[in-house]
């Protein structure tokens, strides 16, 4: 484990493996470096790519800073970028991969982005729920509902109450409460859903991935309307739990690519 300090002084742990052009890996919500996706996929990318995967602020051995805002998030992966050599690919995973976004608008040595389905929805549902959702996210927050926070966020992704049920019951749970607080973080990042405008001044290279969902689709083909220099890839019989030996040759394939 390697660390770096970002501009607010809060601590940013990250693994570094492989040789090649620096490739940083931007987990989702109640993701960290190690899980089953980040964890999996550095090693799959490493013969091409010195891989970086991090725990973004608040989770697994970063610390968080005492008051929270994108931009930190943003300062946070720069400072990541800045110790790989001062430019980077990136690739973000879900949430992950709107931040990855924002971070290239402000950030011009992101040289090129990929991003697996990035939390972009249809016109016809923007701003569904999301404040009440945020607001409630908050609540659950700060009186260390933990579990409460969870449950919001799976029910929000449509998980099925049966399978919420189990999940509850296995071993994993605890380790999802102890990144509960974040997912306020990643709340703010998708906000109501739209493509944000500012994505049109993005130049790098763009990668916009999905699995089969409809929605998953109609977002990045939004986003895709938008972005000025992107492509979109839909990775047949996947869904958003995609499997790293599927994701690994596409993103090896567009980074490499000239």
């Amino acid at each position: 484990m390697n660390t770096v300090i970002s501009k607010d002084g809060t601590k940013i742990a990250y693994d570094r493996t492989g040789i090649g052009p620096a490739l940083i890996l931007v987990g989702g919500a109640l993701q960290h470096r190690s899980d089953q996706l980040m964890g999996r996929l550095a090693p799959l990318l490493a013969k091409d790519f010195t891989v970086i995967s991090y725990d973004r602020r608040g989770r697994g051995d970063s610390t968080d800073g005492r008051s929270y805002a994108t931009d930190r998030e943003i300062e946070d992966l720069e400072s990541v970028i800045t110790e790989a050599g001062g430019s980077a690919y990136v690739f973000g995973m879900s949430s992950g991969g709107i931040l990855a976004l924002l971070a290239a608008t402000k950030l011009p040595y992101i040289t090129k982005i990929a991003v697996y389905e990035a939390p972009f929805i249809s016109d016809q549902e923007i701003g569904t729920g999301a404040a009440e959702y945020t607001a409630q996210l908050k609540e659950a927050v700060a009186g260390d509902e933990r579990s409460k926070a969870v449950k919001l966020f799976m029910k929000r992704i449509g998980m099925p109450a049966p399978i919420l049920f189990i999940m509850r019951l296995m071993p994993m749970w605890s380790q999802l409460k102890k990144l509960a607080p974040t997912l306020v973080y990643d709340a703010l990042i998708v906000g109501d859903g739209s493509v944000p405008q500012q994505f049109a001044s993005i130049t790098a290279p763009t990668l916009l991935v999905t699995g089969m969902s409809d929605p998953m689709k109609e977002g990045a083909r939004a986003a895709a309307g938008i972005l000025p220099n992107a492509q979109h890839k839909v990775l047949e019989g996947q869904t958003h739990n995609v499997k790293p030996d599927v994701l690994a040759p596409v993103l090896r394939t567009f980074f490499k690519g000239n």
